[in-house]
């Protein structure tokens, strides 16, 4: 396997589909090294411990967590199963960034940003990766979030390991162009 084609079985494994290769993942979303590789081998898609290894450190969203060891690993962020980061709250910078689609805007100034299919809303430290994320989606509009009058309100954020900023909804009120 190529190492574009083993970072999205690792995204769809690790982030929504564990069951798809006969894989479990602990409640912090965890999944034992050895598991994964085996488990991945008889589902037809084999790779080793060195291309893991470099598939991670080459992500260039930094979308894979391997623990200290080397002996698990998890996604950084994104899931759409029930799991708990175990990352600790902590005081966002005044302002992120959300990129999105321009048909989506009056959904999201009538609700807000919800997270969808995954647990959180996903937030960017800057605008250039908003601006990425909001093409994946269509014609990119890009949306300040008044991140720290939110903390000040008792919003709780999260940063992930790869620097995403995540936070459960962000009401409309906190929303500029």
């Amino acid at each position: 396997m190529k190492d574009g084609e083993i970072a999205r079985l690792l995204s769809l494994i690790l982030r929504h589909e564990p069951e798809r290769i006969g894989l479990t993942l602990d409640g912090q979303g965890w999944a034992k090294v050895p598991d994964l590789i085996r488990l991945a081998k008889r589902a037809g898609k084999p790779f080793d411990r060195t291309t893991l290894q470099r598939v991670v450190e080459m992500n260039d969203k930094r979308r894979f967590t391997l623990s200290p060891d080397g002996q698990r690993i998890r996604a950084a962020q994104g899931h759409s199963l029930p799991v708990d980061l175990d990352l600790p709250a902590i005081q966002p910078p005044d302002r992120l960034w959300h990129g999105t689609a321009r048909d989506n805007l009056d959904a999201i100034f009538r609700e807000g940003l919800k997270p969808g299919r995954r647990q959180m809303v996903h937030l960017s430290a800057d605008r250039a990766t908003a601006q990425r994320v909001g093409e994946r989606h269509g014609k990119a509009v890009i949306l300040g979030i008044e991140a720290g009058a939110m903390f000040l309100d008792g919003f709780p954020f999260y940063r992930a390991d790869n620097g995403v900023w995540l936070t459960p909804i962000v009401s409309a009120v906190y929303l500029t162009f």
